[in-house]
């Protein structure tokens, strides 16, 4: 049988205390790292999806701008990206 003494006991106990104290520390940090880099890529996937989108009805405004439009009157035509007017290659003289 494997006995302790009180003074190794004690001295077993520190030590356990402190390497949960460690383990919690280096878990603390690699769960916030973990956390950290799931909200940015989440963030950078979210961008990608509303500028592929922005892009995609920028391309359907201009398919029908063009589509609609005879060579006579191409004022008014006004397609957007992200809230900023973009004019439409080929629709003005």
């Amino acid at each position: 049988m494997f006995a302790l003494s009180l003074e190794t006991a004690k001295t077993a106990a520190i030590v356990i205390v402190v390497a949960f104290v460690v383990l919690t520390i280096l878990s603390a940090w690699l769960i916030k790292t973990v956390v950290t880099k799931l909200i940015v890529i989440g963030l950078l996937v979210g961008l990608g999806i509303a500028v592929y989108s922005q892009r995609a009805s920028l391309q359907d405004c201009a398919d029908r701008a063009k589509a609609e439009l005879d060579a006579a009157d191409t004022s008014g035509v006004t397609c957007t990206f992200f809230g900023t007017d973009v004019k439409v290659p080929g629709l003005d003289k």
